[in-house]
């Protein structure tokens, strides 16, 4: 005899028309996330913007930035005396077309030139920096210290000019030194450093 096959009561008929679970359609209805829940957080924590890191906007880390930002040439210490000088005997000309060869502004403008020159020079020469500074101040003064008739005349106003603008030697010398007495301790400590790190297995 032909046996029926029966389906259990709880289940009940299967209609045709009926729509499939959305685990069976497939698609992007089965891969997206449930509402209020996003891929690796969790429910109704909200999303916390980005803060930036403490000090980021301080005026010392904006001039950091800019410095790490500017070319990094590591002069020898005959290539920073020479660099030194001929940046002062240009602004020493500069200063004599442009502002009537003032000694204020010579002096200003070597503070930073004295600086740049600490920075370039490179690890193994940083002493000879505060050394060669004075002495591209004093090449860079011929131009704009005032000069009499003669080879004596010029010496007497070069020695006027760095006897008035003393003050301005003294500050940029200072400058170059500071920075290189910050630069050698970074670089003591560095080596230090490098002797304690553990090796590598």
């Amino acid at each position: 005899m032909e046996q029926h096959r029966t389906r259990p009561a709880q289940y009940g008929p299967r209609r045709s028309g009926a729509p499939l679970p959305a685990q069976g359609r497939g698609g992007a209805a089965a891969a997206r996330p449930p509402v209020g829940r996003a891929a690796g957080r969790p429910v109704g924590r909200p999303v916390q913007p980005a803060r930036p890191a403490p000090g980021a906007g301080s005026p010392v880390a904006r001039v950091v930035r800019a410095l790490r930002g500017m070319p990094n040439p590591r002069l020898t210490g005959l290539g920073s005396g020479l660099f030194c000088a001929a940046v002062m005997t240009l602004l020493g000309f500069l200063d004599g077309l442009l502002f009537g060869a003032s000694l204020t502004v010579y002096g200003v403008l070597f503070v930073p030139v004295s600086l740049l020159t600490a920075l370039w020079v490179r690890r193994g020469d940083l002493l000879t920096a505060p050394v060669v500074v004075p002495i591209a101040f004093a090449v860079g003064l011929v131009p704009v210290a005032e000069s009499g008739d003669g080879l004596g005349g010029r010496l007497m106003g070069l020695v006027t000019a760095l006897a008035t603008e003393a003050g301005w030697l003294y500050g940029g010398t200072l400058v170059a030194g500071s920075a290189v007495i910050v630069r050698r301790i970074r670089l003591v400590r560095r080596r230090a450093a490098a002797r304690n790190r553990p090796p590598a297995a």
